[in-house]
């Protein structure tokens, strides 16, 4: 288990924490956050490359803070690879295996193994300069490895390449996680990563820890507005709640009350995915849903899919729309809609948390 307690790093214009996190021991864990955060300063102190102001730090219940890198039985992967240039493929992935004292029979057997999982064996031989950013990448993964470390550090594995290595590098890593035990420490701003690969998660905001528990409860349950947004909530409407019901904050913006048990009474927010908003032109929608009579303000593409910003009673919504709606051009901007969602879906966020 990684455990950090109080972790607190003062810079120049910048401070990390204080912060405190745990991580299961075997674990995929994902560490999101927007640019400048401190992501990737919290992974280099857990690699030992900075050294925290104040804190404890963790592996397996022995404290690490002070001790140096080459200590810390970790392996480091860094967006940008740093492979040997003047190496080959096999010597670059073992070439760390010298300074852990393995032997070296089983150490090159170990490595070829790792060359086969994520199908390397082809370019043993090659240098690093004839290889692909995604070939680079498994390098420096596999080298990682290499030297059984107990803990992997990965620094943005995949923000390098194009879209279509992506998902075959995600699936390397998940066998890799499976395959060695290792526990898996990512650092991401990715949400199909953090989606495919992590069990768990944080979201790191100016320092801080937001919040942090099952990957699926940050992205359907965010603890705050900010986090809500984050994620993709793209609805984040301001509300009233009392006794176990929710009304949108606009005198007669919403025809139905949502049953909101579980939320305090007071002022709060209503966060909904565009997913789970949908738009029909004649309505249709179950007798439980709240449904909105509205106007089409605008359509977006988004990659393979259209987004639709819909006005309702003043209150601006934005929902994902199926396909033959804008491939058929049955919908337009201007066209009078109704827009409907099913109360289980929105997701309640009591009190000022911005």
């Amino acid at each position: 288990m990684i455990t950090i307690k109080n972790l607190q790093l003062n810079l120049p214009g910048f401070s990390l924490g204080p912060l405190s996190l745990e991580v299961d021991n075997g674990a995929f864990f994902t560490l999101m956050g927007p640019t400048g955060s401190g992501k990737t300063l919290l992974l280099e102190i857990l690699a030992g490359l900075t050294r925290p102001h104040a804190g404890e730090i963790c592996f397996a219940g022995k404290t690490v803070t002070r001790a140096q890198p080459e200590k810390r039985n970790i392996g480091l992967v860094y967006q940008d690879h740093a492979l040997f240039p003047h190496l080959t493929v096999l010597d670059n992935i073992t070439y760390g295996q010298r300074y852990h004292f393995q032997d070296r029979a089983k150490g090159l057997a170990f490595a070829r193994d790792l060359m086969d999982m994520l199908g390397l064996t082809p370019l043993t031989k090659r240098r690093p300069a004839t290889l692909s950013g995604g070939e680079k990448q498994r390098v420096a993964l596999a080298r990682a490895l290499a030297c059984k470390p107990s803990l992997m550090l990965l620094d943005e594995p995949l923000s390098s390449l194009d879209p279509q290595f992506r998902e075959g590098l995600r699936k390397n890593l998940k066998e890799l996680h499976r395959g060695t035990g290792t526990t898996f420490f990512m650092v991401t701003h990715d949400f199909v990563d953090a989606l495919a690969l992590a069990d768990s998660a944080a979201v790191i905001r100016k320092g801080r820890i937001e919040q942090c528990g099952p990957t699926l409860d940050i992205f359907h349950r965010p603890a705050t507005t900010f986090i809500a947004d984050f994620v993709g909530m793209k609805n984040i409407l301001a509300a009233e709640y009392a006794n176990g019901l929710c009304n949108l904050d606009r005198p007669g913006s919403c025809p139905a009350s949502l049953p909101a048990r579980d939320t305090p009474d007071g002022k709060g927010f209503t966060a909904l995915r565009p997913e789970d908003l949908h738009v029909s032109l004649n309505g249709g929608f179950p007798g439980h849903w709240v449904s909105l009579p509205g106007t089409v303000l605008s359509i977006s593409r988004q990659g393979f899919s259209w987004l639709a910003t819909v006005q309702c009673n003043g209150m601006d919504f934005v929902a994902r729309l199926e396909h033959r709606l804008v491939l058929e051009n049955t919908m337009d901007e201007g066209s009078s809609v109704t827009l409907g969602f099913d109360p289980a879906s929105a997701h309640h966020i009591p009190g000022d948390r911005g």
